[in-house]
């Protein structure tokens, strides 16, 4: 009797530290959210506020704020599916050699092995988008 007594509150403290570890991850898990989503948002403004500060906007500028977007977005979706976007990754990953190679290209005006590497990377990370979302099919 004392025995099965014991093992009662064992399991009913077990659940309660559960719930409460859980809590305390969750409550982790929105705030990180919300810091990384305001730091987001605050290096898009100061961006912004350097093209205003420039008087124009050039092609790698509106490029990071699409990578500024993307980013958001990928926290957006973090927040509401708790699943990592891994396509938002590779998009990501493509508008910022996008970037590189639209500055490289209007910094030096020369053709070089370095635009060939990374438009061949550019071509990888567009065929692995189409590779991840491929539905798998029923051979069966």
């Amino acid at each position: 009797m004392q025995l099965e007594r014991f093992n009662q509150l064992r399991e009913t403290y077990r659940n309660w530290v559960d719930e409460l570890g859980s809590l305390f991850i969750e409550a982790f898990h929105y705030l990180a959210l919300f810091v990384i989503g305001a730091s987001i948002l605050w290096s898009a403004i100061v961006a912004f506020g350097g093209m205003i500060a420039q008087g124009n906007a050039t092609i790698s500028d509106i490029l990071l704020l699409f990578i500024y977007l993307e980013f958001g977005a990928m926290v957006g979706i973090y927040f509401k599916t708790s699943a990592m976007p891994v396509t938002c990754l590779i998009y990501i990953a493509i508008t910022a050699l996008s970037r590189m190679l639209i500055g490289d290209i209007q910094a030096h005006h020369q053709i070089d092995m370095g635009i060939l590497l990374v438009s061949a990377s550019i071509l990888l990370l567009a065929v692995s988008t189409r590779v991840i979302r491929k539905p798998t099919s029923d051979n069966s």
